[in-house]
């Protein structure tokens, strides 16, 4: 593998050369290649097998702060040749932007560190559809009310990606990906119930046993059955640490560069100011070990650092590309292209101890539905999950919206659990929010 970074680099480089060349004051390219298999299977029967060997080159160019961008999965000499050529034809006819441009030298990765991110192992077709069996057998014999298969998957991806532009930066890295699923349906007195568990490392020997995530799959599920509604009303939501991270999601597009210099953010102005409690924090920390977010640098090549995002309920930063941030008069925090590794801090509450302080009111495990509105804040989504009374699980329920506004929802958080979910590039316990309204029956 190191043979292929050192290839891939020497073909970024060349198309740098020839960028200079055919006259563009700057110019960046990056380049992935990625090797995986994916089998996925349907009542213990082989569906597909698929073989992924994908590689591309992407490369922009400056004209002066003129801007042409072209890509080619054909890495000859002539075809790279021909998309140098139509990225400059592009950037001749296009206007000009005063904020284009490579990130500035200063902020590049020229030294960054190993992330441990490559944890390759063979592409064996035959163990990935051992696990796909293996995991829908375990499901499919935890309980006869468990009928039928949505199928399982195993992924395996192994990558290498590499960024270098004009200003001399040339760096890369592999990095590998393991992920198994399973979905079951259940059925319980004409209720049919369906729900899911994954399990996701860098490493493949980190990954949970097929059989714990079929076994956890069916559970999921028969917890499900037997659901009802409940009546609409105002009340207290816990939102399930498997979907919590989606809040803080909708928090990172409000306070992503793009959004803010359109103006189209609920938290537009909020830089130092409150925008959670006061117990809250956020840290960013994109150089952990093996993360599943991590990254050395950003997608302008930019060196990404640890960053203190909410201090006690404070906006320490937004999060910049080099355009956004040239639009805003700031500079850029390594965010083209997302985050890197979100810690929540947690209120040290156990599941147990946030059921016992949601008391009487909706414990939320799924949503659906986009009614997500950036600009105003407001938020209305399908839900489905359990009712609680009095700290106590009580029953299913299904086919309900919940609604309120994110700005309210973020500052009105009233702890947050000690058991976090690690399968993302947000890690956070489950949420608990004092007041939405319910709407059901």
């Amino acid at each position: 593998m190191q043979q292929q970074l050192a290839e891939i680099q020497n073909i970024v480089e060349d198309a740098l050369k020839l960028a200079k060349k055919m006259g563009a004051t700057q110019a960046e390219a990056s380049m992935s290649k990625v090797q995986g298999i994916a089998v996925s299977s349907r009542l213990k029967e082989v569906e597909t097998v698929e073989f992924t060997n994908d590689g591309g080159l992407g490369i922009t160019v400056y004209h002066g702060q003129k801007k042409g961008s072209a890509s080619t999965a054909d890495l000859s000499p002539q075809a790279l040749k021909l998309t140098v050529e139509k990225a400059i034809e592009i950037a001749k006819h296009t206007s000009e932007d005063p904020f284009s441009g490579l990130a500035d030298k200063e902020l590049m990765a020229f030294n960054y560190p190993d992330l441990d991110l490559f944890h390759p192992q063979e592409l064996d077709t035959e163990l990935a559809i051992k696990q796909v069996i293996a995991a829908e057998e375990a499901a499919l014999n935890v309980d006869k009310r468990i009928t039928n298969s949505d199928g399982a998957s195993y992924n395996a991806n192994l990558g290498t990606k590499v960024y270098g532009n004009s200003h001399g930066l040339n760096a890369g890295y592999h990095s590998s990906r393991y992920s198994l699923s399973c979905v079951v349906i259940g059925e319980q007195d004409g209720d049919m119930q369906r729900d899911y568990s994954y399990t996701l490392d860098r490493d493949a020997n980190l990954l949970l046993s097929p059989q714990q995530v079929g076994l956890e799959a069916a559970q999921f599920t028969l917890s499900r059955l037997g659901a009802r509604k409940v009546k609409t009303a105002k009340m207290p939501v816990l939102f399930h640490r498997d979907i919590a991270s989606g809040l803080f999601g909708h928090f990172v597009s409000a306070i992503s560069g793009g959004n803010l210099y359109r103006k189209s953010s609920f938290l537009l102005d909020k830089l130092g100011q409150q925008v959670l409690p006061s117990w809250l924090s956020i840290v960013e920390k994109p150089h952990v070990l093996r993360g599943l977010a991590s990254t050395p640098f950003d997608h302008e090549g930019v060196i990404t650092n640890d960053l203190d995002i909410v201090t006690n309920g404070q906006l320490n930063t937004y999060l910049m590309t080099s355009y956004s941030a040239r639009k805003m008069g700031l500079t850029t925090t390594g965010h083209a292209g997302g985050i890197h590794n979100w810690y929540i801090k947690h209120s040290g509450d156990s599941d147990q101890q946030m059921l016992a302080k949601l008391g009487t009111g909706l414990l939320v495990t799924e949503l659906m539905g986009q009614g997500v509105n950036i600009v105003t804040g407001d938020y209305s989504r399908g839900a489905a999950g359990f009712w609680v009374d009095n700290g106590v699980i009580q029953y299913p329920v299904h086919e309900i919206t919940i609604a309120g506004n994110l700005a309210d929802m973020l500052l009105n958080i009233v702890a947050v659990g000690s058991q976090v979910e690690t399968r993302g590039a947000i890690q956070t316990g489950s949420i608990l929010i004092d007041n939405m309204q319910v709407a059901g029956d």
